[in-house]
């Protein structure tokens, strides 16, 4: 058994089992409809690829049995679901509720949730990717944010394999602006999260361990403290309180138009500076990849380049350095992602690099 945890980000949308997700992708087999019409979009792009397990439903618990036995095989030992919240009510939750959690062998791979509370826009509907208007904003205020607390303790975090850090349920936040803005500042964001770990802990759970997905763009310039001066998200971080910090993909913070052994300096880099500015354990975060022109008909700049297996292997060996090099913290590394086929970033094995992804992973951790 690996030392290290290993957990890869799941993009729950491989399924047409969720009705609203057809006004996205109306063939109904979910964003598998986007990867199978995916064209090149000049020479040399490495575009259409295919899956080499097929177009299946991950929301089918045999389907998602053979996953977690692969993913498990090569080192992969946590699942991070996106986990969405829009028009009061839960959103692509089929993948997780109908696969991974009706899979007999999910205590091999354990999960957790980063609530993805960005607001959801035309980006997954190729027709309309080109379209920058909001559909559901993601922002909840405190009477919707007391529902949604009460279903993740109740559904998912008292489930056996959900994964803890120090005994309590990690759940990662992705865009802190958003959450701010829906709960009605920085104050009364700290007072849910209070409120949060309290009934977490009445319902006999040790707390919560809150998590915050970093971004470069995130700007706090109208929240000012006491002495007028604006917050910065360290300041953020440390009065709401977070726990932990880590990354949901590199192109938050770095430009991905270039060489990916040039842009693993940078990653190294910022994690480096992140220990410089906060006061809470990182833990390091490896993307595999960046291109996401198959959610759009024209060509989108901004590809990662010469990220093969060989390279994303010597990037995971700096993220095994920098766990080795903080005993003190829980062996998390993240990885974008298990399946984020539209944005190019994925471990799943497909016609172009075979196992190689997952090979690396098992090659640096087992």
């Amino acid at each position: 058994m690996s030392k290290y945890d290993i957990a890869a980000y799941v993009w729950p949308s491989y399924t047409g089992d969720e009705l609203r997700t057809r006004m996205f992708w109306p063939d109904g087999n979910g964003e598998w409809q986007t990867v199978k019409n995916a064209i090149a979009k000049f020479d040399g792009h490495s575009w259409p690829r295919k899956p080499l397990w097929g177009y299946v439903n991950e929301a089918d618990s045999n389907v998602m049995e053979m996953q977690i036995d692969e993913a498990s095989k090569h080192g992969v030992n946590v699942f991070i679901y996106d986990w969405y919240w829009y028009d009061r009510r839960p959103f692509l939750e089929n993948c997780l509720n109908d696969g991974y959690l009706k899979a007999k062998n999910n205590d091999l791979v354990k999960f957790y949730l980063m609530w993805a509370n960005h607001s959801a826009r035309y980006l997954w509907d190729i027709r309309n990717s080109h379209i920058d208007s909001v559909i559901w904003d993601g922002a909840v205020n405190r009477t919707e944010f007391e529902i949604i607390a009460k279903r993740l303790i109740d559904k998912y975090f008292k489930h056996p394999s959900y994964y803890t850090i120090d005994n309590k349920p990690a759940f990662m936040i992705f865009d802190v602006e958003t959450l701010i803005r829906g709960l009605g500042g920085i104050k009364q964001t700290a007072d849910a999260f209070t409120w949060f770990k309290e009934l977490a802990v009445s319902e006999g759970l040790a707390g919560i361990h809150f998590q915050l997905a970093l971004r470069n763009d995130t700007n706090f310039d109208v929240y000012k403290k006491a002495d007028g001066s604006a917050y910065t998200l360290s300041d953020v971080v440390d009065e709401i309180g977070f726990d932990s910090l880590t990354h949901y993909q590199v192109n938050m913070f770095t430009d991905i138009d270039r060489d990916y052994n040039d842009i693993m300096k940078d990653v190294v880099n910022e994690w480096d500076d992140i220990e410089k500015k906060y006061n809470i354990p990182y833990y390091s975060h490896i993307s595999l990849g960046w291109d996401n022109n198959p959610r759009f008909k024209d060509f989108k700049p901004g590809i990662i380049k010469n990220n093969t297996p060989e390279n994303v292997a010597k990037a995971l060996k700096k993220a095994k350095e920098y766990v080795d090099k903080h005993p003190n913290q829980c062996p998390l590394i993240t990885i974008n992602s298990w399946n984020e086929w539209t944005e190019t970033s994925y471990l799943q094995p497909d016609d172009l690099y075979g196992y190689g992804y997952l090979e690396a992973v098992k090659k640096t951790f087992k």
